[in-house]
């Protein structure tokens, strides 16, 4: 074993699936998107934003690569305030 941290070590449950989730995407960009958000910002998520996390995860990648890209704009139901959290910690601008 190499001494390394795991990125899950000392979350809950809940986190640890959610950050997992969110690295194993079907498409390598919103892995890494979803991914490098989840490493950052994981642990000081509000359960509210935690559900919101999931909620997202559940659309199809492509969707969400085209909000945050500005290819096709975000749908209402979608644009919530934790879509605008991911939006600018990854530095969408948003349509």
């Amino acid at each position: 074993m190499s001494g390394a941290v795991s990125p899950g070590e000392g979350l809950d449950v809940h986190r640890r699936r959610t950050h997992f989730r969110a690295w194993h995407r079907g498409m390598r960009e919103m892995d890494l998107i979803l991914g490098r958000f989840a490493d950052a910002n994981i642990a000081g998520l509000s359960l509210d934003e935690l559900d919101a996390f999931d909620a997202l995860m559940e659309e199809q990648d492509r969707d969400i690569f085209a909000w945050l890209t500005g290819e096709i704009t975000t749908p209402a139901a979608s644009d919530t305030p934790f879509f605008r959290k991911l939006a600018a910690f990854t530095g969408a601008t948003l349509r």
